[in-house]
C-alpha cells in the first residue's frame, strides 16, 4: 500500500486569514501616514517631559550626546527592522507579529518565548503608566480647583480605568488612526506649553538657582547615569513596530519608511525643545516630570495656571491615547485565542468574549497602577529590561541573519558593535533601574496618593 503523503503546510496568507488576531485587531488596511502616526504616539509621548530630568543625571555635554546617539541608533533599527519584514514578505513568509518574526529568522522555538515575555513586560508596564500618569493629571487639576477636596490619586486612577475599558472596545489597530493623529498634535502642544513656562520661569525674579552639577559621589554619579540612560532608551523605544508595519495595507514596501520620516521629524522638534528648556531652567532639581517642578510645594506657580492647566490637559488625552497603542499587542493575542474568524467582528460570538477580556485586561492594569505608583522608577526599568533588547539588539542581529551583509562590509560590524555596546549597556541600566526602584520603595505606601519622584 503506498504511504500517504503528509498534507502540505499551508501558505502564510492562508494561516494569517484563520487567524482572528491578524484578521481583526491587525487587520492590513492603512497607509503609510497612519503608520506614522501610530509610531509617533508609540514614541513621543509624555515621556518627553522626562527628559529635563535625564539631563540631570548627565549634564548638558553627555545628555545631548546620549540623546542623539539614541535617536540615530533607534531610527537605524527601526529601518533595519522594516527591512526585515520587508524581505520576508517578498519571500513569502509575511509577518505581522515581533515574536514570530524572531522565532522564524534565528530559528529558535525559546525566542519567540522571550520577545512575548519582553513585549508583554513593556505593554502592561506603559499600561501601567499611562493609567497612573493619566490619574495624576486629573489629581493636579483636582487640587487646583479643590484644594482641600477629599478625593485620593487612587480615585482618579479609577476613573481613567473606566474611561479605557469604554475605548479599549475600538475592535482593531487600524481603527485608532484618527484617535493618533489628534494624538500627534497633542505631542506638540504640551511640550510647547511646558518649553514656553520653563522660559517663563526661567526668567522671573525668584527663579529657581540654576545648577546644572552632578551628584558628589562618584558611585552615585554613575548609578543616575545609566539610569537616565535606561529611560531615555524607554523614551524612544517602541517595541511594537512589526504590529504597526502588520496594519499597513500589502505591499508594504517603503511605506515604513516614510511613517519613520514623520515620526522622527516630530521627534527631533519636541525631545530637544523639551529637554533645553526644563533643563536650562531647573537643572539638577528637574523633577521627574518638568510640570511637576513648575508647580512646588511652596510658593506660587513659576508659569500661567492657564499654560500649566492646558498642558495637563493635552498630556491626559494623549495618555489615553498611547494606552490604546500598546494594549494592541494584548489584545491580539487575546483575540486569536478567544474569537472565531469565521464569523463577523461584530458578532455576539466575537463581541461578548472581547468585552469581557479587554475590561478585565483594563482593570489589572488600573489596579497596579492605584497600588504601584512610582511612574519614572518603571519606566527606567521597563526601558533597561524590556526596550534595549527589542529596539537595540535584537533588529541588527535579524538582519544580519535574513539579509546576510558580507562579514567585511561597514553594515555588519555596524551592526555587530551596536549589539555589543547596548547588551552591556542594558545590564548595567537594568541594574541601576532596579536599584532606583528598591530604594525608592521605601518611600511609597501601597494605594499611595502621591507619586513617587
Amino acid at each position: 500500500m503506498a504511504e500517504a503523503k503528509p498534507e502540505p503546510e499551508p501558505e502564510p496568507q492562508a494561516r494569517l486569514q484563520d487567524d482572528a488576531g491578524a484578521a481583526f485587531v491587525l487587520e492590513s488596511k492603512g497607509q503609510w501616514w497612519h503608520a506614522g502616526f501610530h509610531l509617533t504616539t508609540a514614541i513621543v509621548g509624555p515621556t518627553v517631559l522626562q527628559l529635563p530630568y535625564t539631563f540631570r543625571g548627565l549634564g548638558w555635554v553627555v545628555g545631548f550626546l546620549c540623546l542623539t546617539v539614541m535617536g540615530i541608533v533607534t531610527f537605524y533599527s527601526y529601518f533595519l527592522m522594516s527591512k526585515v519584514l520587508e524581505y520576508c514578505e517578498k519571500d513569502g513568509r509575511r509577518h505581522i507579529r515581533f515574536r514570530e518574526l524572531a522565532a522564524d529568522v534565528l530559528g529558535s522555538g525559546w525566542m519567540f518565548y522571550f520577545v512575548i515575555l519582553i513585549q508583554t513586560a513593556i505593554n502592561t508596564g506603559i499600561g501601567i503608566g499611562a493609567i497612573l500618569l493619566a490619574g495624576q493629571c486629573l489629581q493636579i487639576m483636582y487640587e487646583q480647583l479643590s484644594p482641600n477636596g477629599s478625593l485620593k490619586l487612587y480615585h482618579f486612577i479609577a476613573m481613567v480605568t473606566v474611561v479605557m475599558i469604554v475605548l479599549s472596545q475600538l475592535p482593531t489597530f487600524h481603527s485608532l488612526r484618527h484617535i493618533n493623529f489628534a494624538s500627534l498634535f497633542l505631542s506638540f502642544g504640551y511640550t510647547f506649553l511646558a518649553a514656553g513656562a520653563c522660559i517663563h520661569a526661567g526668567h522671573l525674579k525668584n527663579a529657581p538657582p540654576k545648577d546644572y552639577s552632578l551628584e558628589s559621589s562618584k558611585s552615585e554619579r554613575v548609578f543616575s547615569a545609566f539610569t537616565a540612560i535606561a529611560i531615555i532608551a524607554s523614551i524612544f523605544g517602541n517595541g511594537i513596530l512589526p504590529e504597526i508595519q502588520a496594519t499597513l495595507a500589502p505591499p508594504a514596501t517603503g511605506k515604513m519608511v516614510k511613517g519613520l520620516l514623520m515620526c522622527y521629524t516630530v521627534i527631533i522638534i519636541t525631545f530637544y525643545t523639551a529637554a533645553v528648556s526644563g533643563y536650562w531652567a531647573f537643572g539638577n532639581k528637574s523633577d521627574t516630570i518638568i510640570l511637576t517642578s513648575l508647580m512646588p510645594d511652596e510658593g506660587p506657580a513659576l508659569a500661567p495656571t492657564w499654560a500649566i492647566g492646558l498642558a495637563v490637559i493635552f498630556v491626559l488625552l494623549q495618555l489615553l491615547a498611547i494606552d490604546l497603542v500598546y494594549s494592541q499587542v494584548a489584545y491580539e493575542i487575546m483575540e486569536k485565542k478567544s474569537a472565531d474568524v469565521t464569523q463577523g467582528i461584530f458578532s455576539k460570538r466575537n463581541l461578548i468574549p472581547r468585552i469581557i477580556l479587554r475590561t478585565l485586561y483594563m482593570m489589572f492594569c488600573g489596579f497596579f497602577a492605584a497600588m504601584l505608583p512610582f511612574f519614572g522608577d518603571i519606566n527606567s526599568v521597563v526601558g533597561a529590561i524590556g526596550f534595549i533588547p527589542l529596539d537595540f539588539v535584537l533588529p541588527m542581529l535579524l538582519y544580519n541573519k535574513t539579509c546576510k551583509p558580507p562579514r567585511s562590509s561597514l553594515t555588519y560590524w555596524i551592526n555587530i558593535s551596536i549589539m555589543i555596546v547596548f547588551t552591556g549597556a542594558g545590564i548595567i541600566c537594568s541594574f541601576a533601574s532596579i536599584r532606583k526602584l528598591i530604594l525608592d520603595a521605601n518611600k511609597f505606601k501601597l494605594f499611595s496618593s502621591d507619586v513617587v519622584n
